[in-house]
Formats: structure tokens, sequence, C-alpha cells
């Protein structure tokens, strides 16, 4: 491992990353209880704490909730729900944001300006209260009714739109050093299009930096999910998150019932953490001279 220059600290984190992924796909196989099939519940078994603690039941290892639901199967099932909903809105901002940097980068011109001032304009706003406007604006437009079943799509949708502009700028200091070379220039004088050169020669060196700025940016997007979730505006209570969990488990802090919301908590700011310490490294190792930081910033 010291050939590429890793250190314990980025095994272990990888190490717990891997373990929480590999955690929530196979849930199903072993979780206690089926937080969503609400026929399994009962309000009699209800804030029992940890089996580790006085008053515990040994199939309730982090205690249940205010609902009777085992923690520990409703924090598997509602970090599958957080992940996929993060995975999948920082594919949408890739799949926004690199043809913009692309274009942006590799045309130039007022092509460059109009597209990078639309990604400063939004920069130069939170990205959660993006993701609110979103998805205040599809709440306002779908039915009530539709509303539960809409809600991952909506998530997606609205973390994706806050987050594409990190991708364009990163993608566009990519393509401006690469269509500024020999072999490019080479390429428009042999015939080539413009499409075709960038999408052939200028596109697969940007990669490299799109998967850096993916892992960075998917323990952003799953905060993102978290906060919406908490502050009532993300997934429903029936399809509970990481961050309806949390939102749910507040509310019990302060009476004694501690376990309801750091159990969850942890969850949540553990793989988080061992992503952007991931993400970190794998930057650290594509760019040792800080390149992409200083490009995805402005200052390249």
């Amino acid at each position: 491992m010291r050939r590429w220059g890793l250190g314990w600290g980025t095994l272990i984190a990888a190490g717990m990353l891997a373990v929480a992924v590999l955690a929530v796909a196979t849930a199903p196989l072993y979780a206690p209880q089926d937080p969503f099939n609400l026929a399994s519940l009962r309000l009699l078994d209800s804030l029992d704490p940890p089996s580790f603690l006085h008053g515990g039941v040994k199939k309730f290892p982090l205690g249940t909730d205010a609902q009777g639901r085992d923690l520990l199967s409703a924090i598997l099932y509602g970090a599958r729900l957080s992940f996929m909903v993060g995975g999948l809105a920082v594919v949408l901002a890739a799949v926004v944001g690199v043809p913009i940097g692309l274009a942006a980068g590799y045309a130039g011109g007022a092509l460059d300006a109009v597209l990078m001032r639309l990604a400063d304009a939004q920069l130069a706003i939170p990205s959660m209260l993006v993701a609110l406007l979103a998805d205040g604006v599809a709440r306002s437009v779908l039915r009530r009714s539709l509303l539960e079943a809409a809600s991952v799509p909506i998530l997606v949708i609205a973390i994706g739109l806050a987050r594409w502009p990190h991708f364009a700028r990163v993608v566009r200091g990519v393509a401006q050093l690469e269509g500024g070379k020999d072999y490019i220039a080479a390429a428009r004088l042999a015939g080539i299009s413009w499409f075709d050169a960038a999408l052939d020669h200028v596109l697969p060196n940007v990669i490299g930096p799109v998967l850096v700025m993916f892992a960075l940016t998917l323990g952003f997007a799953v905060m993102d999910e978290a906060t919406l979730s908490f502050l009532g505006v993300g997934l429903p209570p029936t399809r509970p998150s990481l961050g309806t969990l949390i939102r749910l488990g507040n509310d019990y802090l302060l009476s004694g019932e501690w376990w309801v919301v750091v159990f969850p908590a942890l969850a949540l700011a553990i793989p988080v953490l061992a992503a952007n310490l991931l993400g970190d490294t794998i930057r650290d190792r594509l760019d040792p001279r800080g390149h992409g930081r200083q490009i995805a910033q402005g200052r390249a």
C-alpha cells in the first residue's frame, strides 16, 4: 500500500464504506424486521432500549423507535434509501454538468461565458436553497395523491440540479487545458469536426476528474437528502431514510430515549466521512499538485 501512498486512515475509510454499502445492499437477507411492513409493528414494543441496556430485548439490538420499529432494521433500510437518492442525484448532476462543462471549456467564447455565468449564479446560492426551491416547485405542481410515490424522483432531481455546477466547472477546466494541446489542433486540421474531437479526444481526459468529483459529491448529496428529510420536505415517515429517522428521533432526545436519534446519526455520519476521506485521497493521487482543486474553485 505504500506504493500507492495510502495510509491506514484511507484504508479504514475504504473498508467502512465498503462494509456500509454491502450491509445496506443485503439488508433484506438478515434485517430482524421489515420496517415498511406496518403489520409487523407493535406499539407495545415502542421505545425499547438497546439490548445491551437494562430493559432491552435481544431481538432489538439497537432498540426501537416510537412506532415500535426495530431501529437496526430501520437504519439499514433507511440507509438504502439515502444512498440510492444520493447516488442517483450525483449521476444526474454529472449527466447535466459534464456536457455543459465540456461545451463551455472546448468551445469557449460567448458559449463559455453564458454557461459559466449560469453556473456561477447558481454557485452563489447555497445548494440546500436550490434543492428546497426545486423540491417546492415539484410539490406545488404535483397533486397530493402523487407526492408520496414521487418523493424519491423529486429528491433526486432537486439535489442533482443543485450539484451540477461543480461538475461543470471541473470539466470545463480540463477541457480548456486539453483543447489547447497540439493533438487537438492536429485532429481539427485532419478534418475532424468540433463535436467528434470533443467526444473522442477531450471527453476521455475528463473521466478521471469526474470520478473524483463523483466520490466527493456523493457524501454531500447523502447529507442533502438527510437535511431535506430532517426539515420535513424529503421522504415521508412511511419510507424512513436516515434523515427522517433523525427527525423523528430528535423529539425523544431530551426525554431519555437517546438511541432513537444517536444511532441513525452515526449511521449517516460515518459513511459520509469515509466517502469524503476516500474522495480526497483519490484526488490527491490523481492530481498531486492540486490543479483540479484550483480549477473547481475557478483559479485556473
